[in-house]
């Protein structure tokens, strides 16, 4: 057995059942060993940061990670992005990144380059493995790096000949670290602290267990305590009969007076509140000066368990929210903002799992999710744009039962639209909705946030026009059906067919 076979079948016998890859030549000995063993659904994604960002999308709805097969420093530049966003997610991914043989990284190749050095920004967990009897085991400690609370981004870098050399030792799996329990001093401490002007921040695993969603909110029933999420996350359960956290705003000038009346912060799986950038005349921590700020679960501890001994300290019961009203289908018409938060919320199917990377276009979304069908909410956690085509591709392969709608916007679809070639071959139900207001409308509020008076060269690098794109068309020439629709009516009704039918499919809204 060589090292590439012991590695593929110790990270199937701990569990691992997928593969995303763009492999090249310094990675054949895995291709080979995938197709030998025939151990893990091996997905071909067109650019590396399709596959780190389908793992993100599989891990978050699988709950265990897949591995990704990536070739040399270029290639695991090109997936830094979305590893960024993965780590800052703290989603469990397990990176393999081909290196060149030993003996050949002395001759300066064209490709070579510091893999270690590059992955180094955005990964938890590096390794170099270092024989063919031993790569197995670095393996399995990746794994259990990439397991361990909270998830981590973990990258082994395998040189081609510890992968071809014979002599591979397959590893038993190494267990994860658990979560650490609550401290009950820390829990004493937080329900002394309950009242009407503290804040429950609540992010992690929380937002993802419908129970511990029902114990917090039965704490703000009984001691007037605020609930809020994070501006992004990993994973939301909202919708119909679920407690729905309201998110920070991204916008600074939003988030600083829904905050101000705030004097403590309990703070459980997230840290206190900062702002995307600095802006002249704003702070860069959003809570209000001289708030008290208590740490009741750190981003390593069971945030849900936190939450049962918070409940049971004060004495609070689990409540269930009584309905929201339901979205009502908009009438026909232009496509405005309003409408198509309407449109998408009043046909979200049950079970739906929902992308998020439509900052500006999206903003009338969020206020309408609490009546709409029960759905899981995935966003863009790091702020590296282009996470939301492969973002939809890997968490469609993790639920291939449930319809996947990714609200995109159309400038940071451009990052990863190769996706959508992979999400046809692998016959996902993922419908994306591109938001053509052909622009980056995002980047055109921060430049005024800066106190800029832009003019005609600083608007058109902010502008997706000259040509604009057809994405109808792109998503056409890779194998995705679509349309573009103008009209609010009809995106509703076009979005209620595309989730009901197979296969993906590509709606441009118009606006």
């Amino acid at each position: 057995m060589n090292g590439a076979e012991s590695l593929v079948r110790t990270l199937h016998g701990a569990g691992v059942e997928l593969c995303f890859a763009n492999p090249g030549t310094s990675e054949m000995q895995f291709v080979d060993a995938l197709d030998r063993t025939n151990l893990l659904r091996c997905v071909l994604g067109l650019f590396e940061g399709v596959v780190t960002g389908a793992a993100d999308g599989y891990a978050r709805m699988a709950g265990k990670p897949a591995v990704t097969l990536l070739h040399l420093a270029p290639g695991l530049a090109n997936a830094g992005a979305n590893m960024h966003n993965a780590r800052k997610a703290r989603t469990p991914m397990l990176n393999l990144v081909g290196d060149h043989a030993v003996r050949h990284l002395a001759y300066e190749a064209p490709l070579t380059g510091d893999v270690a050095g590059a992955a180094g920004p955005f990964s938890d967990w590096v390794r170099t493995a270092t024989h063919a009897a031993t790569i197995a085991q670095d393996a399995a400690d990746g794994l259990a790096a990439a397991m361990s609370k909270p998830g981590q981004v973990a990258t082994l870098i395998a040189p081609a000949d510890i992968g071809w050399d014979e002599g591979g030792v397959v590893a038993a799996p190494v267990a994860p670290t658990p979560p650490r329990a609550p401290d009950p001093t820390t829990v004493d401490a937080a329900a002394a602290a309950l009242g009407p002007d503290t804040l429950i921040l609540a992010g992690g695993a929380v937002l993802e267990d419908t129970a511990a969603l029902e114990l917090l909110a039965g704490i703000a029933a009984k001691t007037g305590a605020a609930l809020m999420a994070p501006t992004s996350n990993r994973r939301m359960e909202r919708g119909l009969g679920r407690a729905n956290l309201p998110k920070i705003p991204y916008p600074v000038d939003m988030a600083l007076p829904l905050l101000a009346r705030f004097r403590r912060a309990i703070l459980i799986e997230a840290q206190a509140p900062v702002a995307f950038f600095a802006y002249p005349d704003r702070p860069s921590l959003l809570l209000p000066e001289g708030c008290g700020v208590i740490q009741l679960a750190d981003f390593d501890q069971d945030g849900p368990a936190a939450v049962a001994a918070l409940a049971e300290t004060c004495g609070a019961r689990a409540v269930v929210p009584p309905d929201a009203p339901k979205p009502e289908a908009p009438s026909a018409g232009p496509i405005s903002l309003d409408k198509l938060a309407a449109a998408i919320t009043a046909a979200l199917p049950e079970g739906a799992i929902v992308i998020e990377e439509g900052n500006t276009a999206a903003r009338d979304v969020s206020p309408l999710v609490p009546g709409a069908a029960p759905s899981s909410w995935l966003s863009i956690t790091g702020g590296a744009i282009g996470i939301g085509p492969p973002l939809a591709l890997g968490a469609a392969i993790a639920c291939p039962d449930r319809p996947v709608v990714a609200l995109q916007a159309d400038g940071s679809a451009m990052y990863t639209i190769q996706a959508l070639w992979t999400q046809a071959r692998e016959c996902t139900n993922v419908t994306t909705i591109i938001f053509a207001n052909r622009g980056y409308e995002i980047l055109k509020m921060e430049l005024a946030k800066v106190g800029a008076n832009p003019g005609p060269s600083a608007l058109a690098m902010l502008e997706m026009t000259g040509p604009e794109v057809d994405f109808v068309s792109l998503a056409r020439g890779m194998g995705v059906p679509g349309r573009r629709v103008e009209c609010a009516a009809e995106l509703f009704r076009t979005l209620r067919a595309a989730v009901d039918t197979p296969g993906p499919y590509l709606i441009e809204a118009a606006l």
